[in-house]
């Protein structure tokens, strides 16, 4: 094998990161479409937190592939 199962497990850590991070990104919408809800659309989670957990699990997988034993 070319990769080893620590690779594997780096790989499948970062993808389930890059998941949540998509996952907490989603949502904000209403069901009216006058209202606009700022608060809910412009939180730390989707703008801030949820962006830096997608990169970070991009990371984590280049490095699950990257990484040599």
């Amino acid at each position: 094998m070319v990769l080893k199962r620590k690779n594997y497990l780096f790989i499948i850590i970062g993808c389930l990161v890059v998941l949540l991070g998509f996952i907490l990104m989603s949502g904000g919408g209403t069901e009216n479409p006058e209202e606009f809800n700022e608060q809910a659309l412009f939180s730390f989670r989707r703008i801030t937190l949820a962006p830096f957990l997608v990169i970070a699990g991009y990371v984590v997988v280049l490095f699950g592939i990257l990484k040599k034993e």
